[in-house]
């Protein structure tokens, strides 16, 4: 586990930009059943988390006309159980941190795996994610 005040500033960025943080299986457990659209982000201390993927998923929900109605993070090495949680609903996919996932009625409809965030741009991530939204929101 990850001490708080190394990742205070990396829960911030993502609070920010609209995301309720998760931090327990029961969270996790209570927003899978709200109906509409649910984007989970799974953060990490990670560069590749920091440099594109939290960016380019707080501008994908800044300027996609479609949105999630619900978004919400855990946090992979601080937040163990929600992360797990997540993690269960998010199978077939193995354990993937930073990782982006798109639940439509408790459903996963998208997933996007850490190998999809390493070496893409902030703006890649958010044009990707703006095609999803689109197509799932």
């Amino acid at each position: 586990m990850y001490p708080e005040h190394l990742v205070a500033p990396m829960r911030a960025d993502i609070v920010e930009g609209g995301f309720k943080e998760l931090k327990s299986a029961s969270e996790v457990d209570s927003v899978m059943t709200e109906k509409g659209t649910t984007l989970v982000f799974i953060n990490s201390v990670c560069g590749c988390s920091a440099r594109t993927a939290r960016p380019g998923v707080k501008e994908a929900v800044w300027n996609s006309a479609k949105k999630p109605d619900h978004l919400f993070t855990v946090f992979a090495g601080v937040d163990q159980d929600a992360t797990a949680k997540v993690r269960e609903y998010s199978l077939p996919y193995a354990p993937s941190s930073p990782s982006i996932a798109l639940f439509k009625d408790g459903d996963l409809v998208h997933f996007v795996e850490r190998h999809h965030i390493e070496g893409r741009s902030a703006e890649m991530i958010a044009a990707h994610l703006e095609m999803v939204f689109e197509e799932f929101c």
